[in-house]
């Protein structure tokens, strides 16, 4: 039983990484008013959410497989609190870290109608720190970080995410400048 829950939280946890990398990808290139080729802003958009909602069903695959493995030692507090697992303390709270503000980015996104736009934009940035909080968790917290197979994995959803923020940058709209002056500003 051991080894099919590691097997379980093992498969979880890279199908979670695959689909918040899609998740990172559709962000950086569906940018407000703007949409993935061939597609109607709305698909693009309706993408991306349910990439990150099916990566949320996975990611809790994980932490649950995870809790129950005897082996990984990681406690229910320690997948929210960082630094507090018994296994690989510092790569598992990188993990724990990513979870925290996927927790916050959820949040707001299930409340956006009723959070100020601003507010929820700040904390959806979230997501461009928690996916390399991810990322380096992989390398670091299981048996077979550095396995090959991994790797294979790794490298591809690194590559993507890299190519996509490159993208956004070098294609980003520069913001209008807006020069107004109030005469009771500059009056004397």
């Amino acid at each position: 039983m051991t080894s099919a829950i590691w097997a379980v939280g093992r498969g979880t946890g890279v199908m979670a990484l695959v689909l918040f990398s899609l998740t990172m990808v559709l962000g950086l290139v569906t940018r407000r008013g703007a949409a993935l080729p061939g597609l109607p802003r709305f698909a693009s958009l309706a993408l991306h959410r349910n990439a990150s909602l099916l990566g949320v069903v996975f990611l809790v695959g994980h932490v649950v497989s995870m809790v129950l493995d005897p082996y990984a030692g990681v406690s229910l507090v320690a997948t929210v609190v960082p630094l507090t697992a018994s296994y690989r303390p510092l790569w598992v709270g990188l993990g724990a870290l990513a979870v925290d503000a996927l927790a916050a980015v959820i949040v707001t996104s299930l409340l956006r109608g009723r959070v100020p736009a601003r507010a929820w934009r700040a904390v959806h940035w979230l997501a461009y720190a928690l996916w390399p909080l991810a990322v380096v968790h992989t390398f670091g917290s299981g048996t077979d970080a550095w396995a090959p197979w991994l790797l294979a994995v790794q490298v591809p959803c690194i590559a993507a995410v890299a190519v996509a923020g490159v993208w956004r940058v070098v294609t980003a709209r520069p913001a209008p400048l807006s020069l107004t002056l109030s005469s009771s500003r500059w009056s004397a």
